[in-house]
């Protein structure tokens, strides 16, 4: 079982940056590829970037690529969300999750087995 908690969120003007980090419990998090996640108002949750267990590879959604880099620390059990030029747009619930199986299918929410409960990132104009 591994449980993860994020934080960073907050309220940022348009074109700031935000750091989120996720905390994770668990011996084997350095095996997990993992990913963040958001979902705004009314919208379905999206993909936003992942990175894999070795740090070797990170993946991005296009609206974010450029601005948003993910990293890991594995000797800490942290993953990290750094958002630079922040957009209205980015408001949403941010929300780390873990796949252990390191499936590869890293834009499916459904390949991840572990899920923080979020934080919140409001962007204003």
């Amino acid at each position: 079982q591994v449980q993860l908690v994020e934080s960073g969120g907050g309220l940022v003007q348009a074109g700031g940056s935000l750091r989120l980090s996720c905390a994770a419990s668990g011996r084997t998090f350095s095996t997990y590829n993992m990913g963040w996640f958001r979902r705004a108002p009314g919208k379905e949750r999206e993909f936003v970037a992942h990175i894999t267990w070795s740090a070797v590879n990170t993946y991005y959604v296009d609206s974010v690529r450029g601005r948003f880099t993910i990293s890991r620390d594995n000797a800490k059990n942290m993953v990290y969300l750094l958002m630079n030029s922040l957009k209205p747009e980015d408001t949403a619930l941010y929300f780390c999750a873990a796949d252990p199986t390191r499936s590869g299918d890293y834009a499916w929410p459904g390949a991840y087995r572990y899920w923080g409960q979020g934080t919140q990132v409001t962007v204003s104009s």
